[in-house]
C-alpha cells in the first residue's frame, strides 16, 4: 500500500516545520510538499497532487477557506484536514462548507495528527471535541424547529433518515448497524443514498444539514 501523500500548510515556518517532521517519521505516510500561504496551497496541490492538506486558516495572500474551495474545485478527491485553534472556532462551519472533511487543534499530539490524516484519508471524518460541542451548539442556534418539515430531506426514505440522524450524533456505520439490527454494508448503501439525494459531499457535511435543519438537535 503506497504512502499517503500529505501536503502541509501553515504561514508560521516553525508550526509548519514541525508538522512535517512529526508526519515525516511516519512510515506510511510521506510529506510531499510545505506552502505558507493559501495561493502557495493551491499551486502546489495542483502540482503535487497530495492525498490529504493539513490547511491552516487565517494565512496572508488566500486564507485556508478560499484555498480549499479552489484546491476542491480542481481536486475534488483530495481531503482537506483544518487546523485550527481554540479561538478559530467561528471558522468551523463555513470551512466545512468549503469541503473540509475535519478540524484538528495546532496542539495535538504526533499520534492524533497521523491518526487523523489516516482517518481523513480513510474517507472518515476528524472533529477535535472542543471543536465538535461548540460546532453542534452554533448549528443549534441556526437550525429550524425540529416540527418543522425539511422540504430538503424529503428526499430520503424513512431508514435512510433514521441512519442521518445517527450520523450526525457521530455514530460509525458499525454502530448505526447494530442499533437498527441490520447489516453494515446496508449502512454503508444508506449512507451513499443519502449524499447522493442530498448532493453532499461527506458524513461531516451529512451531519451539519441534519442539525440545521433540526433533524437532530443537541442534548436530546
Amino acid at each position: 500500500m503506497s504512502a499517503i501523500r500529505v501536503l502541509v500548510v501553515d504561514d508560521q515556518r516553525m508550526l509548519r516545520e514541525s508538522f512535517a517532521v512529526l508526519l515525516g517519521v511516519q512510515s506510511d505516510i510521506d510529506v510531499v510538499g510545505e506552502a505558507a500561504d493559501g495561493e502557495q496551497a493551491v499551486r502546489q496541490a495542483r502540482d503535487l497532487r497530495p492525498d490529504v492538506v493539513l490547511m491552516d486558516v487565517r494565512m496572508p495572500v488566500l486564507d485556508g477557506l478560499e484555498a480549499t474551495r479552489r484546491i476542491l474545485a480542481h481536486a475534488p478527491a483530495t481531503r482537506v484536514l483544518v487546523l485550527t485553534t481554540f479561538d478559530e472556532d467561528e471558522y468551523v462551519h463555513e470551512a466545512i462548507r468549503a469541503g473540509a472533511k475535519g478540524f484538528l487543534l495546532k496542539d495535538s499530539s504526533a499520534h492524533q495528527l497521523a491518526d487523523a490524516v489516516r482517518t481523513t484519508m480513510s474517507g472518515g471524518a476528524v472533529l477535535a471535541p472542543s471543536v465538535t460541542s461548540r460546532l453542534m451548539a452554533d448549528l443549534s442556534r441556526r437550525a429550524v424547529p425540529p416540527a418543522v418539515p425539511s422540504g430538503r430531506l424529503a428526499a430520503l426514505t424513512d431508514q435512510e433518515t433514521r441512519v442521518l440522524g445517527l450520523v450526525a450524533r457521530g455514530m460509525s456505520n458499525a454502530e448505526i448497524a447494530v442499533h437498527l439490527g441490520v447489516a453494515e454494508q446496508t449502512v454503508k448503501t444508506h449512507v451513499s443514498r443519502i449524499l447522493m439525494k442530498l448532493h453532499l459531499r461527506d458524513r461531516t457535511q451529512a451531519a451539519v444539514l441534519a442539525y440545521e435543519t433540526g433533524l437532530v438537535v443537541p442534548g436530546r
